[in-house]
């Protein structure tokens, strides 16, 4: 399976979940959403990781996203694991976790990299627009559980730059000052951008964040 890179659609498949079967197009429907997946259930990183999603999900909810989990244990082995994460982590589930026993989703996303391990995925994130195109992929190590707060502000940079002409430099938050595009002339500024803008460089013109009153 060749791998899936940047503005590819996301591949459409049906599975069964911790909240029934799902169709992946038709169950985001006109929503953005994030398909991540851990190596296995019961595992120490992975545990900390949904309940933290779990805790996030109302901050996912005002970016208008759906967020999926997979593992390549089963239904059974699943719902058994939620009630551990909802113990130990101190939350709820709130999300569907799919079974993927037969690695076909997981094949399909090319999660299953064999240097690491041949028979479980590694850690993979997969940021998908309301468009079905993949605005970001992220793999991690099974080592290294990830940093939701990093997964919320590239989303906000993704959303910020899809409907507006501006790009967002390092360390960039929700709310910090954005990257005018090289694409606009500096004349036609004023009528992009009406709060201004600064020229550090020629190629490098900064403007308040656009979309905030």
């Amino acid at each position: 399976m060749a791998a899936i890179r940047l503005g590819d659609e996301a591949p459409n498949f049906t599975a069964q979940s911790t909240e029934g079967t799902i169709n992946f197009h038709d169950w985001l429907g006109d929503s953005w959403g994030v398909l991540f997946s851990h190596p296995a259930d019961y595992t120490p990183v992975c545990t900390t990781e949904l309940g933290t999603v779990a805790k996030y999900k109302a901050e996912f909810d005002k970016r208008n996203v759906k967020v999926v989990a997979l593992s390549v244990d089963g239904i059974d082995s699943h719902n058994g694991w939620v009630k551990d994460i909802n113990e130990t982590q101190h939350t709820t589930v709130n999300f569907p976790i799919i079974a993927d026993e037969d690695r076909k989703v997981s094949e399909l996303y090319d999660m299953i990299h064999p240097n690491a391990d041949s028979n479980l995925t590694v850690r993979s994130v997969f940021v998908i627009g309301a468009d079905k195109k993949v605005k970001l992929t992220i793999t991690y190590p099974a080592s290294t559980g990830r940093n939701f707060d990093e997964l919320l502000r590239v989303i906000d940079s993704l959303q910020l730059t899809a409907y507006h002409k501006v790009a967002t430099p390092a360390n960039w938050n929700n709310g910090d000052d954005c990257v005018v595009v090289p694409s606009i002339a500096s004349e036609d500024i004023p009528g992009i951008f009406p709060k201004g803008f600064k020229e550090v460089k020629p190629y490098l013109r900064m403007t308040p964040q656009p979309n905030l009153n």
